[in-house]
């Protein structure tokens, strides 16, 4: 005969706590006029996941995101491997999180970067971006162990010396 589920699978499946990233990117001319604008989800890496769970439980664990970084890589980003870091660095675009960032209200926690003009400039589209937990002091790529996040960037060509571009990140915590 059927089966039915346990209350223990049935109350499992129920569950639905996620933890939703959202990303959107902004370069502007040195006028200030938008020029290119991404927006999409984007994914938590297990490390970020790891560290959601350790610092909501109170312990120290788990580093905290530092800053960002970008690139020019397409590999699609993935929980942990190669696509769970920047894969094609962009060469001083290792940059801390803006003055009043990351915050968090509500169950959503904010981080944005400005990079200004002069700065992360990019005669390639600029088509990565991540947050990690390592030294930003470091120009170079971080581990999948060192990134929190990361996303592919569509539609966000070359950053010009007089562009600047505004990577705005939100994670929401949903409990069910």
């Amino acid at each position: 005969g059927a089966s039915t589920p346990s209350r223990k699978a049935a109350y499992m499946s129920e569950d639905q706590n996620v933890i939703k990233g959202h990303v959107v990117a902004e370069l502007r001319g040195p006028d200030g006029e938008l020029i290119a604008r991404h927006e999409s989800e984007n994914l938590i890496t297990s490390t970020g996941d790891q560290m959601y769970a350790s610092r909501g439980a109170g312990l120290v664990t788990s580093a905290t995101p530092t800053g960002m970084k970008l690139g020019t890589g397409s590999t699609a980003p993935a929980k942990s491997g190669a696509g769970a870091a920047v894969v094609t660095y962009l060469t001083g675009s290792n940059k801390a999180f803006d003055a009043t960032f990351p915050t968090a209200v509500a169950g959503v926690v904010t981080y944005k970067r400005t990079y200004a003009a002069g700065e992360a400039t990019s005669a390639s589209a600029i088509t990565e971006c991540v947050i990690v937990t390592d030294a930003i002091a470091t120009d170079a790529a971080s581990s999948a162990a060192n990134t929190a996040s990361r996303v592919l960037l569509t539609g966000i060509p070359s950053k010009g010396a007089a562009d600047s571009l505004t990577v705005t990140w939100t994670h929401t915590l949903l409990g069910a």
